[in-house]
């Protein structure tokens, strides 16, 4: 019998300090009107003492187990997407799984910026098929503030940190968990979005926004179209889109690609702003603890990150 993959626990991990546009203002030549009007973010969460990449996760992991009710011990594989490890080795998954208090299993990193947990989810879906694991913990966290220019108003308004996880199960449910992802990357527009080697000695995140902003609109519509005609929906079938959190503008332009109303976009940049690898799994954390998700749902992901990186799920809740 063919296994699926199936999203069984949710969770997730904000630090504490909330930075609004009107505080960001004081520091730099901003505003909140101007922040707002060109990409809906309103505040943002910085991680703060005892908070960083693997604190959060572990978080997020944990708040995921207890949704699930399920015992970490008993979990195969950890993943981690991340671009803002706190060191450069061992991996972040590894720091998280000790965390936890797992001695068996394996954990490892991805790095695909801010498309990091389709790509992850994608791997674990494929471990689960495949028979290599059972349970496996899917997390995205990030720390965008360490590698900020804090003086450039046109990145550091954009991003925000935090975690989120999701604990993935084997089932052999028929038309349940995850019906399929797809995935794509373009390293010729590796220079678009990126950020300075370790030799440097303050790595700070590099963005031509514009040349983003459109191959986002571009790429993610196709990746949409590419998840849909694969299972052979429309975009009316989709209950919910749980966009990648960059801007409101592009998270309008997928939703009124599908004709969904944006009641039915899950939407956290205006609080959260881009937690890049962190931004879809805090989102689908809390859809599904506010009660709008609900299972049975078809919930389709996308995101588009540095590399250029981008891809999509499609999953019934």
């Amino acid at each position: 019998m063919s296994l699926r993959a199936r999203l069984t626990g949710f969770g997730s991990y904000l630090p504490k300090q909330v930075v609004t546009n009107a505080e960001l203002a004081e520091r730099i030549e901003t505003s909140d009107e101007w922040i707002r009007t060109r990409t809906g973010i309103s505040q943002r969460h910085i991680a703060g003492e005892g908070e960083n990449a693997v604190t959060m996760a572990a978080a997020a992991a944990r708040s995921a187990l207890a949704y699930a009710d399920v015992a970490a011990e008993s979990v195969d594989a950890v993943i981690v997407a991340t671009a803002t490890p706190d060191q450069g080795f061992p991996a972040t998954a590894v720091r998280v799984q000790a965390e936890l208090g797992m001695s068996a299993g394996f954990a490892f990193d991805i790095t695909a910026a801010c498309s990091g947990f389709v790509y992850a989810l994608s791997t674990a879906e494929a471990f689960i098929r495949s028979g290599q694991a059972k349970k496996v913990l899917v997390i995205g966290t990030e720390v965008y503030s360490r590698i900020m220019d804090w003086e450039d108003r046109t990145t550091c308004v954009l991003f925000g940190d935090g975690a989120g996880a999701v604990l993935v199960e084997a089932s052999d449910e028929a038309e349940v968990g995850i019906l399929s992802t797809h995935l794509h990357s373009d390293g010729t527009y590796a220079d678009l979005l990126y950020v300075d080697g370790p030799t440097v000695e303050k790595p700070v995140l590099h963005m031509q926004g514009r040349d983003v902003f459109r191959h986002a609109v571009a790429k993610l519509s196709s990746v949409v179209d590419e998840a849909l005609a694969a299972n052979g929906l429309s975009g009316e079938d989709i209950a919910w889109l749980v966009p990648h959190q960059a801007n409101l503008r592009i998270i309008e332009g997928m939703a009124k690609k599908l004709s969904l109303p944006l009641d039915r976009v899950v939407v956290t940049v205006d609080r959260h702003a881009n937690t890049s690898a962190a931004s879809i799994p805090l989102a689908l954390d809390e859809a599904i603890r506010d009660g709008r998700i609900k299972p049975g749902d078809l919930v389709l992901i996308e995101a588009l990150g540095g590399g250029l990186t981008w891809g999509s799920a499609l999953l019934r809740i």
